[in-house]
């Protein structure tokens, strides 16, 4: 029996449907203190003094902090895409001479109880000097400190001749496009509990890069990594949001330390949508030329990203992603794009599902919906005419991104939009929204190709151990987010060692049981963490048929593992022994292990310096109501090549949880600011997500058409590409509906931007 590639029931669920999960909230210490966090009430000022007696002599308070008490906390440090000069941008823990967003953290109490901190936190003074308020990133750059300008870099990306390309040009378009700002807003938010236990700082409440964040607290506090345990535990929503080292946790840690007690903080949903990770928010302008058939030239442009107050650990990587992705699976004779990292007095930004591909699809695809109108030529046949061929793969961009060389590894994307077309009975959809539209009603079909990222190297490692009961570990640096992670990593190990998944268990997340782990993001541990399984489960059955061998006196060659026992290959009865037995005359002391090292176990590492490059294609019917501006999406499509899909199941609820986030930021969701830098969207009242009643039936179709060359399974991922592309397939659909090619130029599409459109087209 084989494991991969079915859709088996996931082994991480029993604790979360019996009411066992164990999130941060739920763990505590005797004798704990609770910690809260005084934050900024201005978007841009000057301290000039923090008043805290007040509060340090409050009931049950213990102690209260302000910068001047962690002076020699150095600022925290980037993870991801280090571009020359940011450090200056860097995020203290505690704001210093100035506070540059409205929630930024200006001073930490610490009492017994969390009523008492809270309390206590409304007592400290904050006596600030306004200073001017920078709310967009086109806007003139500003100064952040006496020597550095708020502009903080430019990430250019390019190949060929940009300006021949246009002068040759039958035709060129250009657009101003926007993307606003929006984040992943979990269900559960962040929250981070220390202690210090016989010189072990450990830390719970861990997520996404639990070794990473080992490494910088250690770098932070002066001590050695193996002093500091992370400890993941059940995690209620990640989406690049949570995981990331902020301030709050580096400040637990320090209180742990220092006031040798447990510290625990957990956030509230206002400080969570005004201090937690932003993302999203860019400004393009950008050109495409054409020659007369409508085949690309070259795209040519700018972006604007608005990063917020600081430059927090993801430091470039979204504005160097959309730079390098815009792209996407088109053939594009030449490429400039520059994007302009721009401050301003807003929460920081980092990453959120699909980080710069969710708004460099919508540019692109806005792009070959321009040229369809200006040339007349439909829409699907555009996209057709430049799509790379699957002949021409692997095909080189001659770009880079995350380090990375952006070569796309395999893909037949023609193929696979037949296949979604056919899906969504294209035609006739087409026909019938005719019809709908000539009896007054507004609906309309759009559609979007896009390519994703996934596998980001450069390394994954795991242990595998059987124990004298043929129950098998596999321990392994990735960290869980709620993707499936046992699961996926379990099927993987079962099928290459010759045993039932849920015999394997898989522990994640913990910093104590493996020195070494690259975490969870970029779509990258079914493809990294799972190809460290196999090749660590291989090396296991290989030793335990080694020693199989000399126990059923017979040669290696002639032995395979089955369902958890070694026995003579096609016989399926006869001698056999059990992968437990096989532990037992492994273990110390045993007569057979001899010279060997004790213990049936094995390491599996995996190296990759390219990336896995899976695509798709997002068809949105969409219904408008002209009084209210109100859009209802009455289907979505989506088409998805995975390379090989280890749980189809997991592979679908990945790809419906991404389209819910994407609808979310193409009609709902926005962090919107006033002119004084005030945060508008403070609650759920004023932050809109989707809920059941908006989403539509999602229709997914996994195609396995070009697994990867680059592992042998063939593995990409899968938590991104429900997002990609929805706001363009969106924007497209509305685009439709109101029969104004080009009209959305904005995400998100609100009933007020909406009725705007509408106004204009009465006119």
């Amino acid at each position: 029996m084989t494991f991969v590639g079915r859709s088996v029931p996931r082994l991480e669920d029993r604790p979360l449907v019996t009411g066992n999960g164990r999130f941060a909230a739920d763990i505590s210490f005797a004798h704990q203190l609770h910690m809260r966090v005084v934050r900024s009430a201005h978007a841009h000022a000057r301290i000039i003094s923090i008043d805290i007696e007040i509060a340090r002599n409050a009931p049950g308070v213990i102690a209260v902090w302000t910068a001047a008490d962690v002076v020699d906390i150095p600022p925290i440090d980037f993870r991801l895409t280090r571009v020359e000069g940011l450090d200056p941008y860097r995020q203290p823990i505690l704001a210093e001479d100035r506070v540059r967003y409205v929630g930024e953290p200006v001073a930490a109490v610490f009492a017994t109880d969390c009523y008492a901190a809270e309390d206590a936190a409304d007592l400290v003074e904050v006596a600030v000097e306004e200073l001017p308020v920078i709310t967009t990133a086109d806007a003139r750059p500003g100064a952040f400190d006496d020597a550095h300008s708020t502009e903080v870099a430019t990430i250019r990306k390019g190949y060929g001749e940009v300006e021949d390309a246009v002068a040759a040009a039958h035709a060129v378009v250009t657009l101003d496009l926007k993307v606003g700002r929006h984040s992943g807003v979990p269900m559960e938010t962040r929250g981070a509990i220390a202690r210090s236990v016989r010189g072990i700082l450990e830390l719970y409440g861990a997520a996404k890069v639990p070794h990473w964040n080992r490494d910088s607290l250690a770098r932070m506090l002066g001590r050695d990594p193996s002093s500091i345990h992370l400890h993941e535990g059940h995690v209620g929503g990640g989406f690049g949001v949570r995981g990331e080292l902020y301030p709050e946790d580096v400040l637990v840690c320090l209180a742990a330390l220092r006031l040798d007690r447990p510290v625990k903080w957990i956030e509230d949903r206002r400080e969570h949508l005004i201090a937690a990770n932003h993302s999203r928010e860019q400004q393009y302008r950008v050109r495409a030329a054409v020659d007369e058939t409508g085949r690309l030239l070259c795209i040519d442009g700018e972006f604007f990203h608005d990063q917020g107050g600081y430059v927090r650990t993801h430091a470039a990587t979204v504005p160097d992603l959309a730079a390098a992705m815009l792209p996407g699976p088109y053939r594009v004779g030449a490429y400039r794009m520059a994007g302009r990292i721009r401050l301003t007095n807003k929460t920081p930004c980092g990453t959120y599902r699909a980080p710069g591909r969710f708004e460099s699809t919508f540019v692109r695809e806005r792009l070959m919906d321009a040229i369809a109108a200006r040339l007349k030529i439909d829409p699907v046949d555009i996209r057709r005419r430049n799509l790379i061929a699957a002949t021409e793969m692997p095909f080189r961009r001659t770009l880079d991104t995350l380090g990375t060389e952006l070569t796309y590894d395999s893909g037949d994307y023609a193929g696979l939009l037949d296949k979604t077309l056919e899906a969504a009975g294209w035609d006739a959809l087409r026909k019938d929204l005719r019809r709908r539209r000539a009896s007054g009603e507004m609906a309309g079909a759009g559609i979007a190709v896009f390519v994703e990222k996934s596998g980001l190297g450069p390394f994954d490692g795991v242990r595998a151990t059987i124990d004298t009961s043929g129950a098998v570990e596999i321990v392994t640096g990735a960290a869980s987010v709620g993707q499936g992670i046992e699961t996926v990593v379990a099927q993987i190990c079962a099928d290459a060692l010759g045993v039932d998944y849920r015999r394997v268990r898989v522990v994640h997340g913990q910093t104590d049981r493996i020195a070494f782990g690259m975490g969870t993001f970029a779509s990258r541990v079914t493809v990294m963490t799972g190809e460290a399984t196999r090749i660590a489960a291989v090396k296991l059955r290989d030793k335990a048929i080694a020693t199989a061998s000399a126990l059923l006196q017979s040669p290696p060659e002639a032995l395979e593992v089955i369902d958890g026992k070694v026995l003579r290959k096609g016989l399926g009865q006869g001698p056999s022994i059990t992968l437990g037995e096989i532990a037992r005359a492994l273990a110390p002391g045993a007569k057979l292990v001899g010279n060997a090292t004790p213990g049936l176990s094995a390491e599996g590492w995996f190296e990759s310096h390219h990336m896995a490059y899976p695509y798709g294609v997002h068809i949105a019917v969409v219904r408008i109501e002209p009084d209210n501006g109100a859009v209802t999406i009455e289907r979505f499509v989506v088409g998805y090549d995975i390379g090989r899909a280890v749980n189809p199941m997991l592979v679908e609820g990945q790809i419906a949880g991404g389209v819910v986030q994407g609808i979310g930021g193409a009609l709902f969701e926005e962090f919107r600011y006033d002119d004084r830098g005030e945060p508008l969207s403070v609650n759920f009242a004023d932050y809109l997500m989707p809920t059941a009643r908006e989403i539509p039936p999602i229709e997914i179709l996994i195609t396995e058409d070009a697994p990867s060359p680059l592992n042998p399974l063939g593995l990409k991922g899968a938590g991104e590409g429900g997002a990609n592309a929805v706001g363009a397939a969106i924007a497209a659909a509305i685009d439709d509906a109101l029969g104004m090619p080009g009209a959305v130029r904005e995400l998100p599409i609100t009933p007020q931007r909406l009725r705007q459109l509408l106004r204009r087209a009465s006119v």
